[in-house]
């Protein structure tokens, strides 16, 4: 038997190996340089035919050694816009994309098949604008009604795709949600190259960032999770079949589906968590309860449900259902060891919203309870609804706040108290309907003590002893008794003894004494550096029932004492800016409360009022009361234009998590005057300013009644003219009002006028280069817009514009009348004793016809204009010496370029009706 050569062998297999790795390196040199082209210009076509959205990149590399052992097409510098509208505005970037290339498709077969995608170092940047127009939508889906043609295109057959180091922004502005994705990897793998594929991945994310409506949820959050999705690439369908995720130390189970539509998404998701910690479920939360976490012994099991189902279309008003499932067992909670931790916390509430509607809120919290040693809390509440709500509550009660907040570690606020409730509520809550939950029961609060971060010293001795009952289900079944209610601040008591009855006619006997720092009280709660000041002093008893007010049956009434206001600033949705009250005392006698020498200023304003109102209480109790009152009101500078109100546009949302939001836009609206206001004002006020109008020493008598104002006898001097007027005024929505307008001024300068009173000008455009006096006596009504300026269509009166002496220099007008009938003495005419009636509806001035002489010619001129500056006036030139030979004369055009020519045959204004009653 021949011996065996080992060596030989050895040496022929290294050989042969040696030489097939050879020629299989050469072919992977070789292969990308001989398909390159190929490759390159069917990738290029497939995506200028499938994407409608900007694609570029810097160059384009085939290579088998980028992502060993595929052969990858590999586009440096990538970048993808978005569709419409963000068509300008980046998709994806990258420092790289890789398609890898099936070997076969690309040997055999007419087409490329792509079955991988590598992205690295990317910003993948989603964005949803407020309509809900998406940024995605991409890519150009195959009609599916056409027939199936031979392929010959690239095509999208995946297997893998793999992301890494990248980050995902999401910003739906239509939902104000916003998510960032820092430190992105994926691997996916499954036969994606199947209409429906199982996508089996993995996902780790660095740091997860989760923010709605500008609050953030989830900041720098770990997740790391293995996903089982399965996708429908027909339709753009998710389906989240098992997804196990951490975030942070807390596992919950993601399921459901998720498809985008054309203008939308619809949702089906399920976010669960079973027998989780309660200190896992806080690592999950957002940032600033780290802190408190790290210094917090925290036990007790979780179950936690979330579901997120329906069709999302913000452009059709169509959102999906939210329901929240949270149980807490045997919860414990201990901050900073304290010697009073919370145990036997227990927490069983199921919320749900349909359509993502408050309105349609359905909350039911079977168990609220904790103790703290043999103290406790035990509340259950069943409510259906905002506006209107369906409440069941109960709420018992005998804690110690002093240790519940040392427990909890409630962070820069100290309490004190023992809080002892006992309080049932069920019913329906509706204003308008005046239906109250039946109710019965108390709520005490003894030596209480609160102390913020905001305020050096504590709101002290705080004492309520409160009463509520109502067994008729309605307003005028509720009763509130509250003996004591008081505290000390500042060194200064004040107390309050009430007892309320009958709340659609209050029957009520209020005493209160004592002093509040309003200032002071309101930064305890509040940051500083807020602007808010001011005291109250209050001695006051009142007794009585509302319908006696309204009655007039103020013998009946037992209101008396003192209410002394210093620097107080009071805000109210009828004004954009505050009133602050210097200093004003207020008498209560009966149903008066009278003011004595009361200053107040608002902005560049300044008022001091003298008189009284009435039917103070019933106004302040009932939402239909009326004020009554009478005073004289005197100012040195009133600035009318500070009394518009203001409208807040939206605030645009922003498009990093890290973003300032920006500035809210203001727009003015015009001044509203309550509807429950009975008022009278003798004002007089030296100087009062309106649209750059100054007016001298007006004087009148002022009425608000029904959301109207009227203004009778008014008089001031305006341009040096001694004025009277009178107006009636009504702000209908905070973008319109209607007036009506009288004014009698005789003898002002018509130069100054033009000059100096903006209405003037647009009104009576000719006399811009007019010298001279003239008298005004005229009527006029309309709507105002939100700039309080004239909508002239709406505008309809009329009046006498008398002539005493003017000369008119430069008025294109005659000049064009010169020019056409050849006489140089007409450009500058004066006139003299001349009074023109005119009258004003659908924008169109009616000139009724009138006469003058000057240099021996006789003219005559009537017709109309717009208030736009259209002219089409008829005028007859009457020729010395006596005016019996005349030349008939047209003027058109407008008052910029107007045309004369000889005949009677002018154009017609067409008029401007008014499109609103």
């Amino acid at each position: 038997m021949a011996s065996i050569n080992y060596k030989s062998i050895v040496f022929k297999f290294l050989k042969y190996t040696g030489g097939t790795i050879v020629v299989l390196l050469a072919l992977m040199f070789i292969t990308p340089f001989a398909f390159s082209d190929k490759i390159e210009e069917q990738v290029k076509k497939t995506a200028n035919k499938k994407l409608n959205g900007e694609l570029n990149y810097s160059e384009a590399k085939v290579s088998f050694f980028t992502h060993f052992p595929s052969l990858t097409l590999t586009l440096n510098d990538f970048k993808l816009n978005g569709s419409t509208p963000f068509q300008n505005e980046k998709l994806i970037t990258a420092d790289e994309i890789a398609f890898g290339i099936n070997l076969s498709s690309l040997v055999f077969g007419e087409a490329i098949d792509i079955d991988q995608i590598f992205l690295s170092n990317s910003l993948i940047n989603i964005k949803v604008n407020k309509k809900g127009e998406a940024n995605y939508n991409v890519y150009i889906a195959e009609k599916v009604t056409a027939p199936k043609e031979e392929k010959s295109e690239t095509g999208l057959k995946l297997e893998e795709i793999e992301i890494t180091n990248s980050k995902i922004i999401y910003d739906d502005q239509s939902t104000n949600i916003h998510i960032d994705a820092v430190g992105f990897n994926y691997l996916g793998n499954g036969d994606l190259s199947q209409a429906i594929f199982a996508l089996h991945s993995k996902a780790k994310i660095e740091k997860l960032n989760i923010i709605y409506e500008n609050e953030p949820y989830l900041m720098n959050k770990k997740v790391d999770g293995d996903l089982i999705t399965k996708i429908n690439t027909n339709s753009l369908s998710f389906v989240f079949e098992q997804n196990d995720l951490f975030i942070n130390t807390l596992l919950v189970d993601f399921t459901g589906k998720f498809d985008f539509l054309k203008d939308g998404y619809d949702i089906d998701f399920k976010i669960k968590s079973n027998k989780s910690n309660l200190y896992d479920l806080f690592t999950a939360f957002p940032p600033k309860y780290i802190t408190w976490l790290k210094d917090t012994e925290l036990k007790g099991s979780v179950d936690l449900l979330f579901t997120l189902k329906g069709k999302y279309i913000a452009s059709q008003n169509i959102a999906p259902d939210l329901n929240l499932d949270f149980k807490l067992k045997d919860g414990f909670v201990n901050y900073k060891k304290s010697a009073f931790p919370v145990s036997n916390l227990n927490i069983d509430i199921s919320t749900k919203v349909p359509s993502l509607n408050p309105e349609l809120l359905m909350l039911g919290a079977k168990n609220v309870s904790l103790n703290i040693e043999k103290n406790y809390l035990k509340a259950k509440l069943k409510m259906n609804g905002m506006t209107t709500p369906d409440i069941d509550m109960v709420l018992s009660s005998q804690i110690d706040l002093e240790k519940l907040n040392r427990a909890l570690g409630i962070p820069n606020l100290e309490l004190k108290g023992m809080l002892v409730s006992d309080l049932k509520a069920k019913g329906k809550y509706d204003q308008k309907q005046r239906l109250f939950p039946n109710t019965n029961g108390t709520l005490n609060l003894k030596n209480g003590f609160i102390k913020t971060q905001y305020y050096p010293n504590a709101i002290t001795n705080i004492n309520i002893v409160s009463n509520i009952n109502n067994q008729k289900g309605t307003f005028d079944g509720l009763s509130v008794l509250l003996k004591p209610a008081g505290f000390t601040f500042e060194g200064e008591p004040f107390w309050v003894e009430a007892d309320l009855k009958n709340f659609d006619d209050l029957n009520y006997d209020i005493k209160a004494k004592g002093t509040l720092n309003v200032s002071k009280i309101y930064k305890v709660f509040s940051q500083k550096g807020l602007d808010v000041d001011g005291s109250i002093k209050a001695d006051l008893q009142l007794k009585g029932i509302q319908s006696y007010a309204e009655k007039g049956n103020y013998s009946k009434l037992q209101n008396k004492g003192t209410l002394e206001l210093r620097n107080i600033k009071v805000a109210t949705e009828y004004l954009p800016k505050s009133l602050l009250i210097k200093e004003g005392i207020f008498k209560f006698n009966q149903d008066k409360m009278s003011f004595n020498t009361f200053l107040a200023s608002y902005g560049q304003s300044d008022f001091k009022l003298n008189g009284y109102l009435q039917n103070v209480f019933n106004f302040i109790a009932d939402k239909n009361g009326v004020l009554k009152g009478s005073f004289t009101l005197n100012s040195k500078y009133i600035n009318v234009d500070e009394f518009m109100s203001s409208t807040s546009s939206t605030p645009v949302a922003t498009s990093t998590s890290n973003s300032a939001p920006k500035p809210v836009a203001q727009e003015t609206g015009v001044i509203l005057i309550p509807s429950n206001f009975d008022l009278q004002f003798y004002a007089t006020a030296h100087k009062i300013n309106y649209q750059g109008l100054i007016l001298q020493d007006g004087k009148g008598a002022v009425k608000m009644k029904n959301g109207r104002m009227l203004m009778q006898n008014t008089g001031f001097n305006l341009i040096g003219c001694n004025v009277a007027m009178n107006a009636a005024y009504q702000g209908i929505t905070p973008k319109k009002a209607v007036f009506e307008y009288s004014i009698k001024a005789t003898d002002f300068d018509i130069k100054r006028a033009y000059k100096e009173v903006k209405m003037f000008r647009e009104m009576a455009s000719a006399a811009e280069n007019a010298e001279g006096i003239i008298s005004l006596d005229y009527k006029i009504k309309g709507r105002l817009n939100q700039q309080m300026q004239p909508i002239y269509p709406s505008l309809i009166g009329g009046g006498v514009l008398s002539i005493k002496d003017v000369k008119v220099k430069g008025m294109k007008m005659f000049n064009a009348v010169s020019k056409t009938t050849d006489h140089e003495a007409l450009k500058n005419p004066e006139l003299s004793k001349v009074d023109i009636k005119t009258t004003v509806k659908n924008n169109i001035i009616t000139i009724e016809r009138f006469k003058f002489k000057f240099a021996g010619f006789r003219p005559r001129i009537e017709g109309t204009s717009s208030l736009d500056g259209k002219l089409n006036l008829k005028m007859r030139l009457g020729l010395p010496p006596l005016g019996i030979i005349g030349i008939p004369l047209t003027v058109t055009g407008n008052k910029d370029n107007p045309k004369v020519k000889v005949g009677r045959q002018g154009n017609e204004i067409e008029e401007t009706q008014d499109t609103e009653d």
